[in-house]
């Protein structure tokens, strides 16, 4: 059975992911209805394999890491607050023999420790262009550098701005026409992109709760992510239950998604967001804007209801009016074909 110890390409055994979330996580958080039904973690594990073995691309010649335990003892150390520079110089006394990249070598097993911790895209860990953001962290505390690229005050006035309840992620994508994708980055939550037709969501929700007490993160921005996320997918709203049974098949999504609850009037205020304001509020400006381009469209869009039944007024009375005008041609046209056959016949 595997362990910590093992390789980072072996295969993940339940007690090998029981010590890795205890040690990233602490204690299991109690997850609710879900948490009996399989592994709650089971999207986490599959992001966890996929850093493991990009990291490990080109036989690891780009990493220091080779075993599970090594990125913990990495982790353990970020989460004492010891500097990059200190976790460097520990890391340099594992190497057995000189390299020409050694510092790539230990910069780029911090990076991928400190990825796989808080979900975050570290620079060093990317090859090539990806689109995603990406945090920079050099010389400085990681609490500081995480802290200044979510702390940014609010910059975008929000007069006027109301999150309706309408204002949800299945109707940002029938009737705005937002196509929602899933982003292992919490970099990305929330950030819109390609002529803001495209949504990225951070959807680890029960990574997110995990992570509750962790202090790497401001104040309240693991409770407010967790918010949002009960703002566009709230628990009491079937339609969105349906919805993401259907997008779960295509798409790998974290089970407690919509198991966020659903937010009250008060908690439903601009005003209580904070760390994603800015994006909550041209969000909801690409959704106020969308004017329907399609009947299926027109029928979901019901921000406007006086609007919405005059629309369809007009169509049921356009349709009766062909309907009745076709009636009236077939008629028409039978009664010339009886009146031509009824001369020629005599």
């Amino acid at each position: 059975m595997a362990s910590p110890a093992s390789s980072l390409l072996d295969t993940l055994h339940a007690s090998t992911k029981e010590g890795i979330a205890h040690a990233l996580w602490g204690p299991p958080p109690d997850l609710g209805p879900l948490h009996h039904e399989g592994d709650p973690f089971g999207a986490y594990w599959r992001f966890y394999r996929q850093e493991c073995e990009r990291a490990l691309l080109d036989g690891g010649r780009h990493v220091l890491a080779r075993t599970h335990q090594d990125i913990l003892d990495v982790i353990a150390a970020l989460k004492k607050g010891q500097l990059r520079d200190d976790i460097r110089k520990t890391l340099r006394l594992k190497l057995t023999r000189s390299h020409d990249n050694e510092e790539e070598l230990v910069d780029r097993s911090i990076d991928l420790a400190a990825s796989i911790w808080l979900m975050i895209d570290f620079g060093h860990m990317q090859y090539g262009f990806s689109g995603r953001r990406q945090l920079q962290w050099n010389s400085e505390p990681l609490a500081d550098r995480v802290a200044s690229s979510f702390s940014s005050p609010p910059s975008l006035g929000h007069k006027g701005v109301k999150l309706q309840r309408v204002f949800n992620a299945l109707n940002l994508e029938r009737i705005a026409g937002v196509e929602i994708l899933p982003t292992t980055n919490l970099l990305d939550h929330l950030r819109l992109t390609d002529d803001d037709t495209r949504l990225y969501i951070f959807h680890y929700a029960s990574v997110l709760k995990s992570q509750s007490q962790n202090t790497i993160f401001p104040d309240g921005l693991i409770e407010e992510t967790l918010r949002t996320l009960a703002l566009l997918f709230p628990q009491s709203d079937l339609a969105i239950r349906d919805w993401y049974r259907r997008l779960s098949t295509s798409l790998d999504l974290d089970p407690q998604l919509v198991l966020c609850g659903h937010l009250k009037t008060d908690d439903r205020q601009i005003e209580k967001f904070t760390h994603w304001h800015d994006r909550i509020v041209v969000l909801k400006q690409v959704f106020d804007e969308a004017t329907p381009r399609t009947l299926l469209q027109w029928w979901h869009d019901r921000r406007n209801g006086v609007q919405w039944y005059t629309f369809w007024v007009a169509i049921v009375v356009l349709a009766l009016t062909l309907f009745f005008g076709l009636i009236q041609s077939v008629e028409g046209a039978l009664q010339v074909y009886g009146t031509f056959w009824g001369e020629n016949g005599k």
